[in-house]
């Protein structure tokens, strides 16, 4: 069954490859003891994650209601494990929650998943690499790299509050009459624009700055 192998708060620590305010990032995440209480934080700029005890320190571009969870499959954790010849332990990519026995990237955006008993999660969005990412990884090329693998992992907003242990079965509730999956829109966004127009028919529960971002584009006549 698909559950949830770990879940990941942060630890904030001075870096020097990020550009956040003080030079402090969150993306080093480590696995916690026991149940963590999930709820919405608010709109970005104004509140970080929506772990309990998770630092989001670069509210510009992280945290908020639309990236109020980031999750990451072990199963592609084990990939770049062969590919980079290390060990990648959970919460190793700035996840929230490591799972195991699902396909996050073929997640829908709108797919809604219930984590436990009461937690219910909405897909809006992929990861898209950023300085700070590549920094941590420490790889030549890692963002060219982690691109062109296709497996970006997917954000989500909390549509019910409620606590996410280890073990948590994830059950996907229902999933939107559309083609735009978390890779769709990363493979959109980043390498294929020619796919931007088909993001729109996800708009409805698109995170909402990737929906400006598309709308902005598509305005330029980037799509091509």
């Amino acid at each position: 069954m698909p559950h949830v192998l770990s879940v990941n708060v942060s630890r904030p620590m001075a870096v020097p490859y990020t550009d956040s305010a003080g030079g402090v990032t969150g993306i080093d995440k480590r696995p916690a003891d026991g149940p963590v209480r999930v709820a919405a934080p608010g709109p970005r700029g104004s509140a970080g994650g929506g772990l309990a005890g998770d630092t989001v320190c670069d509210l510009r571009f992280h945290g908020g209601d639309d990236q109020a969870v980031y999750a990451y499959a072990r199963e592609d954790l084990d990939h770049w494990e062969r590919e980079l010849g290390r060990p990648l332990m959970p919460g190793m990519f700035g996840e929230n929650l490591t799972t195991t026995g699902i396909d996050v990237n073929a997640a829908l955006v709108g797919e809604r998943w219930r984590i436990g008993e009461h937690l219910v999660l909405e897909v809006t969005s992929g990861r898209i690499p950023c300085r700070t990412f590549a920094g941590r990884l420490d790889e030549k090329g890692w963002v060219k790299r982690f691109t062109q693998a296709v497996r970006p992992g997917p954000f989500f907003r909390v549509v019910v509050p409620g606590p996410v242990a280890p073990g948590d079965p994830v059950t996907v509730l229902s999933r939107p009459d559309h083609e735009v999956t978390v890779a769709f829109l990363f493979r959109a966004m980043t390498t294929e624009p020619a796919l931007l127009p088909r993001v729109l028919a996800a708009r409805d529960t698109l995170n909402t700055s990737y929906l400006t971002s598309v709308q902005d584009r598509l305005s330029r006549g980037v799509a091509r």
